[in-house]
């Protein structure tokens, strides 16, 4: 696949073209990318179905054999892998933090390097996470430390 980004500062939107010689998968893919990066995930929580806006979503993690999505308003369930939501979220928002858990740097309040091999993440509302050792060389990164 090849990409192209032109920067065209008269332009007033964003537009975006996919050129293919048939409707594939891969292009079945992109679309569905694109098209829900736009609208938010759709949460259960009960009966309720809520569209989730992901600027609102502090964290999702798995429980229970479910990928949960935690806000300020309360934890709703996702149907979606939490491999299927790396791919398509922002990367620059979201990040992976542990096998079992995604995190949304922008509503991370506060972090712990103290911890011997860990870094605890405080987000939004006090909720309290732990970054795993195996994931902490890249969080670093991620945040410049």
């Amino acid at each position: 696949m090849e990409v192209e980004v032109r920067i065209e500062p008269e332009r007033t939107d964003v537009r975006v073209v996919i050129h293919a010689p048939a409707r594939t998968e891969e292009v079945e893919r992109l679309l569905a990318v694109l098209s829900e990066r736009e609208k938010g995930l759709l949460g259960f929580r009960g009966t309720e179905a809520v569209m989730l806006a992901p600027e609102t979503i502090l964290r999702f993690y798995g429980e229970d054999k479910e990928v949960r999505a935690q806000t300020a308003e309360g934890v709703y369930t996702v149907r979606h892998r939490l491999y299927e939501l790396e791919e398509r979220l922002d990367r620059q928002q979201f990040v992976r933090i542990s096998h079992s858990e995604i995190v949304n740097l922008r509503q991370v309040t506060g972090l712990d390097l103290g911890l011997t091999g860990t870094i605890r993440m405080t987000l939004t509302g006090g909720v309290t996470t732990y970054v795993s050792r195996r994931y902490v060389k890249k969080i670093k990164e991620v945040l410049g430390l």
